[in-house]
């Protein structure tokens, strides 16, 4: 008989004081914010150091809007645009489920891009900083993932696979908790190397193309273990859409780094 090891059955409401219900996902976005936010502030005394500490606590609430909005239209247009094209009023119902890393992704890349240009600090400057960060919240997300037991991974009969709630009899990958290890902690200490040992925030646009290419080939490795959205299945050639949406990010994040290298480290 094989061990199967019991999936911790953590309440996904963290508290519930009367109306008021407080859940684990909800946390793990202030965490990602609020410990992201901490650590771009001691990120950006670093050398070139061209954004000050001032900027850095008014985007926090660019931040949340972007992760927010880009999330929830990330996983309307890349994955249910027919069912919400068909039910638009269940579009902002976030409380029923559904975001989009990449979506979000993008949502804080506009963000990024908007502010830095309201005030005057280079794009990639600052997009470097804030890509640095980003692990965090990834970290923090793919825990609370786990919590829900949801975004669980494909049947197998590895000696630490679980049988998750709403996953069927089988025991299967916890792939929240391999995506939480390599798209957080393993990311957050490549970004935290390049930035505390090397010259990379003084050549604008490398941290940016390192978390676009690590996260990519993390999340395209991970894909191999997690369940497949029940209505999207397998793609193209086998692959899942994570698959395919990371791969533009891997290519994108290859050639900034290129460029950034090609360029001379600005500032002192």
């Amino acid at each position: 008989m094989t061990l199967v090891l019991p999936f911790p059955a953590i309440d996904p409401v963290a508290l519930a004081i009367g109306p008021i219900v407080i859940r684990w996902y909800a946390l793990a976005y202030i965490a990602g914010l609020i410990g992201g936010w901490r650590y771009a502030l001691w990120l950006a005394q670093r050398p070139p150091a061209l954004v000050v500490r001032e900027r850095l606590d008014d985007f926090v609430v660019w931040a949340t809007i972007g992760v927010m909005l880009g999330g929830r239209l990330g996983y309307v247009l890349f994955y249910k645009p027919g069912y919400y094209l068909a039910n638009p009023g269940e579009i902002l119902m976030v409380w029923q489920g559904g975001m989009s890393f990449h979506g979000g992704f993008l949502g804080v890349v506009a963000a990024c891009v908007w502010f830095a240009r309201r005030h005057g600090i280079p794009i990639l400057v600052f997009g470097d900083i804030i890509a640095a960060v980003a692990p965090i919240g990834l970290l923090c997300g793919r825990i609370a993932n786990f919590i829900n037991g949801e975004l669980y991974g494909r049947v197998s009969d590895a000696p630490w696979a679980m049988v998750f709630p709403g996953g069927g009899p089988n025991p299967r990958h916890p792939s929240q908790l391999y995506e939480a290890a390599l798209e957080g902690a393993v990311l957050l200490l490549v970004l935290f190397v390049l930035a505390r040992y090397t010259e990379a925030l003084r050549r604008p646009g490398l941290i940016f193309g390192a978390l676009l290419a690590g996260y990519g080939i993390a999340r395209s490795f991970v894909e191999l273990f997690r369940e497949p959205d029940a209505f999207l299945g397998f793609l193209i050639a086998g692959a899942t859409m994570g698959q395919l949406l990371s791969l533009p990010m891997i290519l994108a994040g290859l050639v900034l780094i290129q460029r950034a290298r090609a360029r001379a480290p600005i500032g002192g």
